[in-house]
């Protein structure tokens, strides 16, 4: 039996200003993976996320609220 295994991927995300858009990413990502953990540093844009849904899924999430998506 296969077993869905998390991993943290982290994301540069420009355009979040304040906590609404903290928000709408953390709501977008929980959309694609409810049990997601998710951890924004506003300042710097980088987000990390404890998931197990794959990197370009919570990527496109993210880009889909209107957000930059970069590799950190």
């Amino acid at each position: 039996m296969a077993t869905n295994t998390t991993t943290t991927t982290t994301f540069q995300v420009q355009g979040m200003t304040c906590g609404h858009c903290e928000r709408a990413v953390t709501q977008a990502v929980l959309q694609i993976d409810p049990t997601a953990l998710v951890r924004i540093d506003r300042a710097s844009g980088k987000v990390d996320i404890d998931s197990s849904a794959q990197r370009e899924a919570l990527a496109d999430a993210i880009t889909e609220e209107g957000y930059k998506v970069a590799a950190a």
